[in-house]
Protein backbone atom coordinates (compact mmCIF):
# COMPACT_ATOMS: atom_id res chain seq x y z
CA UNK A 1 0.00 0.00 0.00
CA UNK A 2 0.94 3.53 -0.91
CA UNK A 3 0.05 6.98 0.53
CA UNK A 4 0.77 10.81 0.17
CA UNK A 5 -0.02 13.41 2.02
CA UNK A 6 0.57 16.94 2.71
CA UNK A 7 3.66 16.38 5.30
CA UNK A 8 5.12 16.33 2.06
CA UNK A 9 6.08 12.58 2.02
CA UNK A 10 4.70 9.60 -0.21
CA UNK A 11 4.82 6.43 2.05
CA UNK A 12 4.77 2.50 1.70
CA UNK A 13 3.29 0.13 4.26
CA UNK A 14 3.89 -3.11 5.13
CA UNK A 15 0.21 -4.93 4.98
CA UNK A 16 1.90 -8.20 6.39
CA UNK A 17 2.98 -6.38 9.86
CA UNK A 18 0.32 -6.57 12.59
CA UNK A 19 0.64 -2.69 13.21
CA UNK A 20 0.94 -1.69 10.08
CA UNK A 21 4.22 -0.17 10.13
CA UNK A 22 5.53 2.33 7.49
CA UNK A 23 8.13 0.43 5.86
CA UNK A 24 9.92 3.43 3.23
CA UNK A 25 9.04 7.11 3.32
CA UNK A 26 10.33 9.24 0.28
CA UNK A 27 10.85 12.59 1.24
CA UNK A 28 9.56 15.82 -1.11
CA UNK A 29 9.50 19.85 -1.02
CA UNK A 30 6.16 20.73 -1.05
CA UNK A 31 2.53 19.08 0.49
CA UNK A 32 1.66 15.57 -1.83
CA UNK A 33 -1.32 15.60 -3.99
CA UNK A 34 -1.02 12.04 -5.79
CA UNK A 35 0.78 9.18 -6.44
CA UNK A 36 0.59 6.76 -9.01
CA UNK A 37 2.00 3.07 -9.12
CA UNK A 38 3.18 1.86 -12.76
CA UNK A 39 2.44 -1.18 -14.16
CA UNK A 40 5.86 -2.46 -13.62
CA UNK A 41 5.36 -2.13 -9.79
CA UNK A 42 8.75 -0.82 -9.48
CA UNK A 43 8.51 2.93 -9.30
CA UNK A 44 6.34 5.57 -8.31
CA UNK A 45 5.30 8.17 -9.90
CA UNK A 46 4.78 11.73 -7.20
CA UNK A 47 3.17 14.78 -8.07
CA UNK A 48 3.33 17.71 -5.12
CA UNK A 49 1.95 21.22 -4.96
CA UNK A 50 5.06 22.86 -6.19
CA UNK A 51 4.55 21.95 -9.99
CA UNK A 52 6.89 19.28 -9.54
CA UNK A 53 7.01 15.02 -11.05
CA UNK A 54 9.08 12.61 -8.91
CA UNK A 55 10.04 9.28 -10.27
CA UNK A 56 11.14 7.21 -7.44
CA UNK A 57 12.80 3.70 -8.14
CA UNK A 58 11.44 1.51 -5.53
CA UNK A 59 14.55 -1.11 -5.86
CA UNK A 60 17.32 1.38 -6.52
CA UNK A 61 15.57 4.17 -4.33
CA UNK A 62 16.75 6.59 -6.89
CA UNK A 63 14.78 9.12 -8.01
CA UNK A 64 14.53 11.90 -10.29
CA UNK A 65 12.15 15.05 -10.82
CA UNK A 66 10.34 17.29 -13.63
CA UNK A 67 8.72 20.45 -13.36
CA UNK A 68 6.13 20.72 -16.60
CA UNK A 69 4.93 24.16 -15.76
CA UNK A 70 6.46 26.29 -12.93
CA UNK A 71 4.10 27.90 -10.68
CA UNK A 72 1.17 25.37 -10.99
CA UNK A 73 0.63 22.04 -8.66
CA UNK A 74 0.31 18.80 -10.22
CA UNK A 75 -3.14 17.95 -8.96
CA UNK A 76 -3.73 13.65 -10.35
CA UNK A 77 -1.11 11.84 -12.31
CA UNK A 78 -2.63 8.58 -14.42
CA UNK A 79 -0.43 6.01 -16.57
CA UNK A 80 -2.11 3.95 -19.01
CA UNK A 81 -2.32 0.26 -18.43
CA UNK A 82 -0.45 -0.86 -21.54
CA UNK A 83 2.33 1.73 -19.91
CA UNK A 84 3.02 3.42 -23.00
CA UNK A 85 1.74 6.86 -21.97
CA UNK A 86 1.99 9.34 -18.65
CA UNK A 87 -0.78 12.17 -18.13
CA UNK A 88 -0.49 14.67 -15.75
CA UNK A 89 -3.31 17.55 -15.16
CA UNK A 90 -2.06 20.43 -13.50
CA UNK A 91 -4.46 23.28 -11.22
CA UNK A 92 -4.25 25.68 -14.23
CA UNK A 93 -6.23 23.01 -16.00
CA UNK A 94 -3.50 21.90 -18.29
CA UNK A 95 -3.10 18.18 -19.12
CA UNK A 96 0.61 17.12 -19.99
CA UNK A 97 1.00 13.79 -22.09
CA UNK A 98 4.61 12.02 -22.19
CA UNK A 99 5.74 8.99 -23.79
CA UNK A 100 7.09 5.89 -21.44
CA UNK A 101 10.09 4.47 -22.13
CA UNK A 102 13.24 2.17 -20.25
CA UNK A 103 15.63 0.15 -21.44
CA UNK A 104 17.66 -1.55 -19.38
CA UNK A 105 20.81 0.23 -18.90
CA UNK A 106 18.61 3.56 -17.68
CA UNK A 107 17.84 3.10 -14.26
CA UNK A 108 14.01 4.98 -14.18
CA UNK A 109 11.68 5.10 -17.08
CA UNK A 110 12.32 7.98 -18.81
CA UNK A 111 9.93 10.26 -20.15
CA UNK A 112 9.52 11.66 -23.96
CA UNK A 113 6.91 15.32 -24.04
CA UNK A 114 3.89 14.53 -26.45
CA UNK A 115 2.05 17.39 -26.24
CA UNK A 116 0.20 19.82 -23.92
CA UNK A 117 -3.71 19.64 -23.76
CA UNK A 118 -5.21 22.64 -23.03
CA UNK A 119 -7.80 20.47 -21.28
CA UNK A 120 -9.62 23.03 -18.90
CA UNK A 121 -9.92 26.33 -18.72
CA UNK A 122 -10.33 25.93 -14.89
CA UNK A 123 -8.33 24.42 -11.67
CA UNK A 124 -7.77 20.68 -13.20
CA UNK A 125 -8.63 17.79 -10.85
CA UNK A 126 -8.31 14.27 -12.20
CA UNK A 127 -6.90 12.78 -15.68
CA UNK A 128 -8.03 8.94 -15.56
CA UNK A 129 -6.85 6.98 -19.06
CA UNK A 130 -9.42 3.82 -20.10
CA UNK A 131 -8.48 0.22 -19.85
CA UNK A 132 -8.31 -0.34 -23.46
CA UNK A 133 -6.07 2.79 -23.61
CA UNK A 134 -8.05 4.82 -26.48
CA UNK A 135 -9.59 7.45 -24.54
CA UNK A 136 -8.19 10.22 -21.81
CA UNK A 137 -10.80 11.61 -18.97
CA UNK A 138 -9.84 15.13 -17.56
CA UNK A 139 -12.43 16.86 -14.65
CA UNK A 140 -12.03 20.45 -13.68
CA UNK A 141 -13.80 22.75 -11.35
CA UNK A 142 -15.66 24.37 -14.72
CA UNK A 143 -18.08 21.41 -14.09
CA UNK A 144 -17.42 19.37 -17.08
CA UNK A 145 -15.51 16.02 -18.04
CA UNK A 146 -13.72 15.49 -21.09
CA UNK A 147 -12.70 13.05 -23.08
CA UNK A 148 -9.92 12.35 -25.50
CA UNK A 149 -8.82 10.34 -27.42
CA UNK A 150 -5.34 8.86 -27.14
CA UNK A 151 -4.57 8.87 -31.15
CA UNK A 152 -3.91 12.17 -31.57
CA UNK A 153 -5.19 13.94 -27.85
CA UNK A 154 -8.39 15.28 -29.75
CA UNK A 155 -11.92 15.96 -27.90
CA UNK A 156 -13.98 13.23 -28.35
CA UNK A 157 -16.92 14.79 -26.00
CA UNK A 158 -17.99 16.35 -23.47
CA UNK A 159 -19.58 15.44 -20.41
CA UNK A 160 -21.78 18.40 -19.11
CA UNK A 161 -25.08 18.33 -16.84
CA UNK A 162 -26.54 21.91 -15.67
CA UNK A 163 -27.01 20.73 -12.36
CA UNK A 164 -23.49 19.17 -11.87
CA UNK A 165 -20.84 21.48 -10.40
CA UNK A 166 -17.11 20.59 -9.61
CA UNK A 167 -15.80 16.85 -11.14
CA UNK A 168 -13.86 15.95 -8.50
CA UNK A 169 -13.29 12.23 -10.00
CA UNK A 170 -14.31 9.41 -12.39
CA UNK A 171 -13.66 6.37 -13.44
CA UNK A 172 -13.84 4.15 -16.41
CA UNK A 173 -16.02 0.66 -16.81
CA UNK A 174 -14.31 -2.39 -17.88
CA UNK A 175 -15.07 -2.21 -21.46
CA UNK A 176 -13.85 1.92 -21.68
CA UNK A 177 -18.11 2.02 -22.85
CA UNK A 178 -19.22 3.97 -19.58
CA UNK A 179 -17.81 6.85 -16.51
CA UNK A 180 -18.64 7.31 -13.27
CA UNK A 181 -18.28 10.90 -12.23
CA UNK A 182 -18.12 12.07 -8.28
CA UNK A 183 -19.51 16.11 -8.01
CA UNK A 184 -19.71 18.66 -5.54
CA UNK A 185 -23.70 18.48 -5.99
CA UNK A 186 -23.89 15.38 -3.99
CA UNK A 187 -24.40 13.15 -6.94
CA UNK A 188 -22.20 10.55 -8.82
CA UNK A 189 -23.58 9.43 -12.08
CA UNK A 190 -23.04 6.85 -14.79
CA UNK A 191 -22.21 8.28 -18.47
CA UNK A 192 -22.51 6.55 -21.69
CA UNK A 193 -19.17 7.60 -22.94
CA UNK A 194 -20.43 7.60 -27.03
CA UNK A 195 -23.74 9.11 -26.52
CA UNK A 196 -22.67 11.77 -23.91
CA UNK A 197 -25.26 10.88 -21.53
CA UNK A 198 -26.41 10.18 -17.95
CA UNK A 199 -27.52 6.83 -17.58
CA UNK A 200 -28.18 6.89 -14.13
CA UNK A 201 -27.64 8.95 -11.27
CA UNK A 202 -26.75 7.84 -7.33
CA UNK A 203 -28.25 10.52 -4.67
CA UNK A 204 -28.05 10.13 -0.96
CA UNK A 205 -24.97 12.26 -0.15
CA UNK A 206 -25.94 15.73 1.93
CA UNK A 207 -22.50 16.83 0.51
CA UNK A 208 -19.91 17.19 -2.30
CA UNK A 209 -19.02 13.68 -3.32
CA UNK A 210 -15.02 14.34 -3.88
CA UNK A 211 -14.04 10.63 -4.61
CA UNK A 212 -15.14 6.94 -5.57
CA UNK A 213 -13.77 3.87 -7.01
CA UNK A 214 -15.66 1.53 -9.51
CA UNK A 215 -14.65 -1.69 -10.40
CA UNK A 216 -17.04 -4.26 -12.97
CA UNK A 217 -14.76 -7.19 -13.76
CA UNK A 218 -16.71 -10.70 -13.34
CA UNK A 219 -15.95 -12.72 -10.93
CA UNK A 220 -16.88 -16.09 -11.26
Amino acid sequence: MFTGGEDSSARIWDLRSRNLQCQRIFQVSAPVNCVCLHPNQGELFVGDQSGAIHIWDLKTDHNEQLIPEPDSSIQHISIDPEASLLAAINNKGNCYIWTLSRTKTERLSQLHPKTKIPAHKKYGLKCKFSPDCTLLATTSADQTVNIWRTADFSLKTTLTDSTQRWVWDCAFSGDSHYLVTASSDNKARLWSVEQAEIKREYSGHQKAVTALAFHDGITA
